[in-house]
């Protein structure tokens, strides 16, 4: 008998197989600009109903990182869909823009149906939090014998994937939220973020696994009635709906997400040179598990800062007069907001200011 796809580590079936699987979910997701059905060669999406003016198209990608090695480890499959579509939704609304349309693209080691499901489910999930329809995806098998994609080592996990999106959103073109207009006085409004999002695991994992030698099931930290693989694998919150309902009412001098660079990093982006963003660690309780990695590590403040967000995963700016009505609006959407700190003449620079206040918790 010849050699066949199957043999080299790529069952077709099993392809198949999982897409019938996931049919269900992603039809859960649409809108009704969407139309047709899977299968197709490309997503479709009748934005004629939308009936925007001077209509900007704001397109975003990402991925969920190392994030995906725990989730892998670990064999929870379920919620890092959810991350993948609040990495890739709320970087658009940053700029003001509703979320329309998702794609992904699983790659996997070994294509297991039931753990596709998961994943896309997942990714599903995320998507009706957002209120984007998932259009479109990208499904492969990498086997990770001899030159596989995913990792060519003979040790590797079977259960190794790596999950990617692409959201597509529109605002109008007066509505673009720029950061031009940032001013001194300007209010900093943080939304919080319980855990890590998916930013700064590969710091984490080392802490966690080489430095303090502890595996998934042990308690996060001493006392705590989770264990490491519930910490790092809390889904990352999805702040788009929230922030575009606030806009609706509350005009925005500037947004930024949270991830890798930390909160400094990520609002700078946003900043004009003549400003800088003073941010008080006190006005907001962070969450112990970054007191537990810096306390492994003893890494530097100013390291944990531009590696983690520290328990702020967005940053919405406002004049100081319309702080108090945009803090209703977000903590209405779902969202504990708070007033984190103002903006102050300056070079463009973020400054961190004051102790963290630590959350009261085991």
């Amino acid at each position: 008998m010849g050699e066949t796809y199957a043999s080299s580590g790529v069952d077709i079936a099993a392809g198949e197989q999982a897409v019938e699987r996931i049919k269900d979910a992603v039809r859960s997701t649409f809108r009704p600009e969407a139309i047709g059905d899977l299968g197709g060669f490309g997503g479709l999406f009748d934005f004629t109903r939308h009936g925007y003016k001077r209509p900007v198209l704001v397109s975003a990608t990402d991925g969920v990182g190392t994030k995906a090695y725990v989730a892998s480890t670990a064999g929870r499959f379920t919620t890092i869909g959810i991350d993948l579509v609040a990495m890739c939704v709320d970087d658009l609304v940053c700029q003001g823009a509703e979320p329309l349309f998702f794609l992904d693209y699983l790659s996997v080691s070994r294509l297991d149906p039931h753990r596709v499901e998961q994943l896309v489910l997942g990714v599903a999930e995320g998507c009706r939090q957002a209120g984007c329809a998932l259009i479109g995806g990208e499904m492969a098998e990498h086997p990770v014998a001899g030159f596989g994609v995913v990792s060519s080592s003979p040790t590797a996990s079977q259960d190794q994937f790596e999950l990617v999106g692409f959201a597509v959103g529109v605002v109008e073109r007066d509505r673009l939220v720029t950061g031009a207009k940032v001013r001194p006085g300007d209010t900093l409004i943080g939304l919080p973020s319980p855990g890590l999002r998916c930013n700064g695991y590969s710091l984490a994992r080392r802490l966690y696994f080489e430095v303090a030698e502890r595996t998934l099931d042990d308690p996060a930290w001493e006392g705590s009635p989770h264990s490491v693989a519930d910490e790092l694998l809390l889904p990352s919150v999805i702040y788009a709906p929230a922030v575009r309902a606030m806009l609706a009412k509350v005009e925005a001098q500037a947004i930024a997400h949270i991830t890798g660079g930390g909160i400094p990093g990520n609002l700078q982006r946003v900043l004009p040179d003549k400003v800088d963003a003073v941010v008080d660690r006190s006005c907001w309780e962070q969450p112990r598990v970054f007191a537990e990695l810096q306390r492994i590590g003893e890494v530097a403040d100013k390291e944990m800062a531009r590696v983690f967000n520290l328990g702020v995963g967005m940053v919405v700016v406002v004049r100081e007069a319309d702080a108090t009505k945009a803090i209703d609006l977000l903590r209405t959407g779902g969202h504990r907001a708070v007033a984190i700190g103002r903006v102050e003449k300056g070079r463009g620079q973020v400054h961190l200011i004051g102790p963290a206040s630590q959350a009261a918790q085991p």
